[in-house]
């Protein structure tokens, strides 16, 4: 097979073929990809079947398992049919949801590097030590946070947001809903095991940032 060949077909690749031909390079079972990626093996297949779409998130996670750039996984031409060497920049890392304003904490661990369209002065990366979250996201995931202090939370309904509840950090789904003509913010867990968390006007509440993206995952 020519060059030609091998581009065009790869170009016309849909997005689960490109999973699954990943996977195949790096001798990964759909087995350990569903595992490494925290998705679920039936509708990883489905998804390289092409009998179902892969939600964003859910690409997120196999792209870091698959050592991918996500817009390889996605296809944006012929030059995204193989890894492609990306220039990264480095953002502060901490262990804990900063009081404050990334730049200023003194609480960060070092720097992580990001592909460069994921910098900003306005984010920082948290390695979590939390399972409130799990499935979606594993104690010792480090992700991409956009430093959002005091967002309405309204404006992040059903977003993992980094929240301090009486000085304490927690990562958590926010909620807003209104009960006996009162709004209340509901914190949620993905985990099942971890009660919700209603916070009231007695409580010292405060969004630090919003989760945008998994950046690291030790399998």
């Amino acid at each position: 097979m020519n060059i030609n060949t091998r581009i065009e077909r790869r170009a016309s690749e849909s997005v689960g073929d490109r999973i699954r031909r990943r996977r195949l390079e790096l001798d990964m079972t759909q087995a350990m990809l569903a595992d490494s990626a925290n998705v679920n093996q039936g509708y990883l297949s489905s998804i390289e079947r092409g009998k179902a779409n892969a939600r964003k998130r859910t690409l997120d996670a196999l792209a870091v398992a698959l050592d991918l750039p996500q817009g390889v996984l996605i296809g944006g031409g012929n030059d995204h049919d193989a890894p492609q060497p990306l220039e990264t920049r480095e953002l502060p890392l901490f262990g804990s949801i900063p009081a404050g304003p990334p730049a200023q904490s003194q609480q960060q661990l070092e720097m992580f590097p990001v592909l460069r369209h994921q910098w900003s002065s306005e984010y920082y990366c948290l390695r979590l030590s939390f399972d409130s979250m799990e499935p979606t996201l594993k104690p010792g995931d480090i992700v991409l946070v956009h430093y959002r202090a005091d967002v309405d939370p309204l404006h992040v309904q059903g977003r993992i947001c980094a929240c301090l509840v009486d000085g304490e950090p927690t990562l958590k789904r926010v909620w807003v809903e209104q009960r006996a003509k009162k709004t209340l913010v509901i914190l949620r867990g993905d985990n099942p095991r971890v009660e919700p968390m209603l916070i009231d006007d007695s409580r010292d509440f405060a969004i630090q940032g919003v989760v945008t993206h998994l950046v690291d995952r030790v399998c």
